[in-house]
């Protein structure tokens, strides 16, 4: 899967841990999905997951790794990755955008993805099929690229992976989950909370200054394909401007939270929350204690990569370090019935009092 900030990897384990301690449990909202890494991994272990995000491209994401089941796109994914490997570059708008006045991929690279993409969309192709190449393209380019995992800058120089040839590869598309076929949203968090339901719910809302749609604007036009006006040295989509998240906020943060908390329709709620976020952990379990008794579950982490390498600035040269390099995950674990049983805890997870 590509590179994001605050992906949830080294905490599969206790996300699917928990959520399979809930009784009766067979649906997962997934609010804020992302990469869809925890979708997949909770389709993997049966549930049928409901998965949810405004961005385009986690959308897509989603439509692929949740959505899309593999006997139904299998086949046609691997007779067209073979497809459109072969295809030679084209150089367009893209490749000059992101390629020239932006140096986030070497132009050959830039020629292909061009192309590839151009000949995605001249095919029309059922939803979930596109979505299964627009991710294999989407993950081939992010093998090449030249950032430090987020797409506010580039590196100066080249990075050596940015010298290699695209390549797609089918993604790992599972077969249907046991509890059923999956689905993919592009909602507004809070409607998605009112609209969407299921026995439990994973937040994992954004929860400091940093924008996804600002990180991963490369990926929301490559999605797009919607040639948007640009700014600045990395060579932002304008919305970026225009499209502002209230959990990007820390005035508007706890309001949105509480919106999303008091709507969302499940027995248990699964919350992922950083250390640096807007709330400290006593702040947050006051927001979730509306819902129900809330337990607490502590995981050390390593920063994202942008944090292991450095700060840069948006020439991509290097102006400062960063001044730590791991933060506290936590799960917080609300259930509104009172019939989730003892969270059982293992694999670097520590389970805490709520204090609250």
């Amino acid at each position: 899967m590509i590179k994001y900030l605050g992906s949830k990897r080294r905490l599969l384990e206790a996300i699917v841990k928990v959520v399979a301690g809930v009784p009766r449990a067979a649906t997962v909202v997934d609010l804020f999905s992302g990469t869809s890494r925890v979708g997949h991994a909770l389709k993997a272990a049966g549930f049928r997951v409901l998965s949810n995000d405004h961005n385009a491209y986690a959308e897509t994401l989603a439509r692929c790794y949740v959505e899309a089941d593999r006997d139904d796109v299998l086949r046609d994914a691997r007779l067209l990755v073979a497809e459109l490997n072969a295809l030679p570059g084209a150089p367009g708008w893209f490749t000059e955008t992101y390629c020239e006045r932006a140096r986030f991929f070497q132009p050959a690279n830039g020629a292909r993805i061009e192309a590839v993409r151009e000949a995605i969309a001249r095919k029309a192709l059922p939803r979930e099929l596109e979505a299964v190449l627009l991710v294999a393209l989407m993950e081939a380019a992010d093998r090449v690229d030249s950032t430090t995992g987020v797409q506010m800058a580039y590196l100066k120089a080249w990075a050596p992976r940015a010298g290699h040839a695209l390549e797609l590869r089918v993604p790992d598309v599972l077969p249907r989950a046991a509890h059923g076929k999956g689905a993919a949203f592009g909602l507004d968090a809070v409607a998605a909370a009112g609209r969407l339901s299921g026995d439990v719910a994973y937040l994992d809302p954004p929860y400091n200054q940093h924008s996804y749609l600002g990180n991963y604007h490369v990926w929301e036009t490559l999605v797009r394909w919607d040639r948007p006006e640009v700014y600045g040295v990395a060579c932002k989509r304008s919305d970026c401007r225009t499209r502002q998240s209230a959990f990007n906020s820390r005035p508007r943060f706890r309001d949105v939270l509480e919106r999303v908390v008091a709507g969302v329709d499940a027995r248990v709620l699964v919350v992922s929350f950083s250390d640096e976020g807007w709330l400290t952990r006593d702040e947050l379990v006051s927001v979730l204690s509306t819902r129900g008794p809330v337990s607490v579950l502590a995981h050390d982490n390593p920063r994202y990569v942008g944090a292991q390498i450095g700060i840069y600035n948006p020439r991509g040269e290097k102006v400062g370090r960063v001044g730590r390099l791991r933060n506290t995950e936590f799960l917080y674990v609300v259930s509104t019935d009172g019939e989730a049983r003892g969270i059982e805890c293992d694999g670097g997870v520590q389970a805490l009092p709520a204090r609250s």
